[in-house]
């Protein structure tokens, strides 16, 4: 039997064994950074869905997503992307203002740069004892607009999350520290959608809390949510009118189905327990024992 002599990590390969080696294969990029690279073809692939030169574009064909994302090799949340804006611009431009680990370091970094200092290292080594675990090239890449600049402009508060702001409203207000009540007055009025959505939510829970929706109250708070350009509460809407009688006995009456959905989860978490490992008799006696 021919044995196959073992390459030892101190084995170079001859140069004529080197020659035939192939060579190293570039890993390919996606093609959704070629695209935000060139604004060229991301002009044409927004043109295409927003119809304003390439006519062919508003058939059905372009407006599928899924099409889309087969003829160009993106994912569909690219695509979405490029349908969903309103400009090139917007799709070129970068997200500056997200929320980073630097957000609570911001004021003293100002503070330090317009007093003089302007070594990022030093700047990097005080926020160091100050807690900071981030990286050097993190504060040089905060600062390098400011690079060009006689003094460092304020900062500017940073943008709540989407998930912060969703529980600020699902919060009852009287439960919300000082803090998130002036961060959620400042991000309604920023934004009348916001607004407009953060009232409808209190109006519907207070509906909830107080048992007080009857059919006359339920039916004004959904023509009001009609009324205005917010389609999510207009899908919430479509779904309450299906079933309007067993919503207002939901908004009016102390009964639920709380009860009975206690149940069902309790059995299916008996039934996953025993699953492959006992039949149906045991389990039955689980189910009226436990």
């Amino acid at each position: 039997m021919r044995t196959i002599p073992a390459l030892t990590a101190t084995s170079t390969p001859t140069p004529e064994a080197a020659s035939t080696l192939p060579a190293p294969v570039p890993t390919p990029r996606h093609p959704a950074a070629a695209i935000m690279d060139d604004p060229a073809t991301a002009g044409v692939l927004h043109s295409a869905w927003s119809g304003e030169t390439l006519r062919p574009a508003r058939s059905r064909q372009w407006r599928r997503s899924g099409r889309v994302c087969t003829t160009l090799g993106l994912d569909r949340k690219t695509v979405q992307r490029f349908a969903r804006a309103t400009s090139l611009d917007e799709l070129l431009v970068k997200a500056t203002a997200r929320a980073s680990k630097l957000d609570p370091f911001k004021p003293y970094l100002h503070q330090r740069w317009n007093q003089g200092c302007t070594d990022i290292p030093t700047l990097h080594a005080e926020l160091q004892a100050q807690g900071w675990s981030g990286s050097v090239q993190a504060v040089r890449r905060y600062f390098r607009p400011f690079r060009h600049l006689a003094v460092a402009p304020p900062t500017t508060p940073a943008i709540p999350k989407p998930r912060e702001i969703t529980r600020w409203i699902l919060t009852h207000p009287d439960h919300l520290d000082t803090d998130a009540h002036t961060k959620l007055d400042e991000a309604r009025s920023h934004c009348p959608e916001l607004k407009m959505t953060a009232t409808h939510v209190s109006t519907f829970a207070e509906m909830m809390a107080h048992l007080n929706g009857d059919k006359d109250r339920l039916e004004a708070w959904m023509s009001s949510v009609d009324a205005d350009d917010l389609p999510h509460l207009h899908s919430f809407t479509t779904g309450l009118r299906r079933d309007v009688q067993a919503v207002i006995n939901g908004l009016t009456t102390r009964f639920n189905s709380g009860p009975v959905e206690g149940i069902v989860n309790k059995i299916k978490y008996l039934k996953r327990q025993m699953f492959g490992r006992a039949n149906f008799d045991l389990l039955r006696k689980r189910v009226l024992l436990a």
